[in-house]
Parts: structure tokens; C-alpha cells; sequence
């Protein structure tokens, strides 16, 4: 199926980079407001055609698929036009900053019968399928609890303007800084939650700002939360507890509680991030509360094999072992199907909402009772 990329900025070359893991999509095309960004990039990936425009690339009837990964402030507007040219869409996240502009998207696909689905597709990744896999089978029992981190230590101090993608491309500082850290990274976990334990019915959150200038050379537009805590409740009725800032030490972490058990996966931007489980026996439990006690045999949690092997030969960087393209690569499954795949509009959507009501609890709502829902059978049973 034929592929063409809108946005040839920083994160372009994660989708550039693991499109080649899947020889049924052909990048054919790609596009940027910022036309030598565009061409340097088709030249670094040996893409043959560079769109002068979007209306130039929607003209192109070989185009089946757009990647969306401009600007999240225009991701909206150009995935509109998309949907309203006839083209199914993976967006990068968030799928729109603001709610009702989400909405819009998704009724737009389903009125004309187009696949829609945003980033993140970690989901998809070995480790959440094989932590997936251990709840299913009851591995720590009836599960009570989640806790989910995503800190990415002081970034406004680190070396940020030195960080350069493979075809050349800046970090694009300012606008991450105003877009703010919940909405681009809240959902590498939000999704698995909602994979593993279905719909949720409300949100609790607080957000902040604590460093409003982050120290940068120019002006920003705004002071976006750097910080940003949220509840969630479940239909089901478990609850989990999500972090997210550029404040606290790097900690992508999650520990889901049972009644049995501890399940823990260190890193969500790692698709072959281990899994462990720890069994919660009363000698366990009395070692958690004292030290001394640690040391015994058979106190440790043990690893529980990985469901198939992270094997995928094209990566991003070090630092995001993960297959981008895999989510595209879902979406174009989705159309072949003609059903709704395990990053459906309704899901992306829902994903979208509780992001939102994290970062944004002012206008969202502190305790926002959830207005959107997804049919839970697409995320969690069609796993594989």
C-alpha cells in the first residue's frame, strides 16, 4: 500500500527508519511546509518524490495512506483535509490538542469509512503484549492497582540543541516545551492501560508548570505544564495512578498491583523491555517492609518469558528501541480487513481524552468524567 509522509521535521525519521520492516508499504512521497527540509529528507531516505503542497500530495491518487507527523498544533487541520481527500490516516500524537477537534476527526472517518488511528503504538510492542498475556492468565491475581511513570529528567538542562536526527533535523525544542510533556508522552502508557483493562469512566489530575521560561534562547508562547499527575478510573473499576514530567530523574516505569502479585516492566520505549513478576507471599511481604529480610532466597522477582522476541531490524536509536511503523502498518491491516484495528478511531480518541484531561484539567475538568468509550475487544483480545 502506497505511503506518503506529511512533516519531514525530528520525528519523521522514526516512521522513515521502520517503514522497511514492512515491504507492502512503499513510501512513495512526503511533504513539509519547509520545502528543503522536505527534499533533505527524501534524499537522506531515497524517497523519489517531494510534494510541493498538500493539496499537491492529496491530488496524487497512488497515495492510500497519509503519516501525519507534523506540528502537533497542526495535526488537526492536516489530518481534516486528509479524511476530506479520501485518505485513511496515522497521526503522530496527540490525534488533536483540543477535544472537540478530536471529535470532529473520528466522526469524519466513520461517516466516510476511513481508517483513523494516532500514535503512540507501543502497545503493540512484545512487552506489552506479554505483560498483557501475564494478567490474562492471572499471573498476580485479581488486579487492584497501576502505577505508571513517565519522567524525563531535566531536559531544559540538558544538551538539547545538539540533538540532531539521522537526515539532519533539530529537536524542535520550542515547540515540545509548549506542546508539553503530557500530551506527547502520557500516552505510552495511557494505551497500554486501556489495552489491558478496557474503557475508563473518569479522570483526577493536576498539572503544572514549575520552570515557566525552561531556560531557552527564545521566547515561549505560553507556559505549558511540566508536570502533570492524573487518576484514572476504570469501568471495570481498578484504578492507576499516571506521572508525567521533564522534572523528575528518567523513570518510564510501571508496576501494575494485584492480589497475588506485582507485575513491573522497566521501560515502555523498549519493545523488548523485560517483564517480571513478583509473587506476594506473606515472607514477600514482610520483606518489603523490612530490609534484613530482603536477602533470603526466593524473595526476587523472576522474569516471565517474552511472548515472541523483539526482532524487527530497523530501530529508531538507542534510546527508542521501538518500531514506529508498526501502527502504521496496524492501520493498513485495519483497511485490507475493513474492521476497525487495535488503534481504532473510537480508541485513539479515548486515549486523546485522557491525555487532554491530564494536561489540561482547567478546561478539561479536575475530575473529568469521561465522554468518549471504545469497543474493549479490538485492544485487549486482538493482542497478538
Amino acid at each position: 500500500m502506497n505511503v506518503a509522509i506529511v512533516g519531514c521535521g525530528f520525528a519523521a525519521d522514526y516512521y522513515a527508519s521502520t517503514l522497511p520492516n514492512y515491504p507492502d508499504l512503499k513510501l512513495i512521497g512526503v511533504m513539509d511546509r519547509d520545502t528543503q527540509r522536505a527534499a533533505k529528507f527524501a534524499d537522506y531516505w531515497k524517497v523519489q518524490l517531494v510534494y510541493p503542497s498538500l493539496q499537491a500530495l492529496l491530488d496524487d491518487n497512488r497515495v492510500e495512506v497519509v503519516v501525519n507527523v507534523t506540528n502537533p498544533r497542526s495535526h488537526f487541520e492536516v489530518t481534516r483535509a486528509c479524511l476530506l481527500a479520501g485518505r485513511h490516516v496515522y497521526s503522530e500524537k496527540p490525534l488533536a490538542t483540543d477535544f472537540s477537534e478530536a471529535e470532529e476527526l473520528v466522526r469524519l472517518a466513520e461517516e466516510r469509512r476511513l481508517q483513523l488511528s494516532s500514535a503512540p503504538c507501543n502497545v503493540l510492542g512484545e512487552s506489552a503484549l506479554t505483560a498483557w498475556t501475564a494478567l490474562r492468565e492471572g499471573k498476580i491475581g485479581k488486579v487492584r492497582l497501576a502505577y505508571a511513570e513517565l519522567d524525563d529528567g531535566l531536559i531544559h538542562r540538558m544538551r538539547y540543541k545538539k540533538w540532531i536526527n539521522p537526515s539532519g533535523a533539530p529537536w524542535p525544542y520550542k515547540d515540545e516545551f509548549e506542546v508539553g510533556c503530557a500530551l506527547e508522552h502520557a500516552g505510552y502508557y495511557v494505551t497500554w492501560l486501556l489495552a489491558f483493562f478496557g474503557p475508563a469512566r473518569s479522570v483526577t489530575s493536576f498539572a503544572s508548570c514549575q520552570i515557566p521560561d525552561k531556560g531557552t534562547d527564545v521566547p515561549l508562547d505560553g507556559q505549558t505544564p511540566d508536570f502533570a499527575v492524573g487518576c484514572i478510573e476504570f469501568a471495570s473499576g481498578m484504578a492507576a495512578r499516571l506521572t508525567c514530567s521533564i522534572i523528575a530523574p528518567h523513570d518510564h516505569s510501571l508496576r501494575v498491583f494485584g492480589d497475588e502479585g506485582i507485575l513491573s516492566v522497566e521501560e515502555c520505549w523498549n519493545y523488548g523491555s523485560p517483564v517480571y513478576i513478583k509473587r506476594l507471599t506473606k515472607l514477600a511481604m514482610w520483606a518489603d517492609k523490612y530490609k534484613l529480610l530482603r536477602s533470603l532466597p526466593g524473595l526476587a522477582a523472576t522474569r516471565y518469558p517474552l511472548v515472541k522476541k523483539s526482532d524487527f531490524k530497523h530501530r529508531y536509536q538507542a534510546t527508542h528501541v521501538m518500531d514506529f511503523s508498526r501502527g502504521v502498518n496496524e492501520l493498513v491491516r485495519a483497511v485490507r480487513e475493513k474492521k476497525p484495528g487495535r488503534l481504532s478511531a473510537r480508541f485513539s480518541l479515548h486515549v486523546n481524552e485522557i491525555v487532554l484531561a491530564m494536561q489540561h484539567p482547567d478546561k478539561m475538568g479536575y475530575h473529568r468524567v469521561l465522554t468518549s468509550t471504545f469497543d474493549p475487544s479490538e485492544a485487549m483480545l486482538g493482542l497478538r
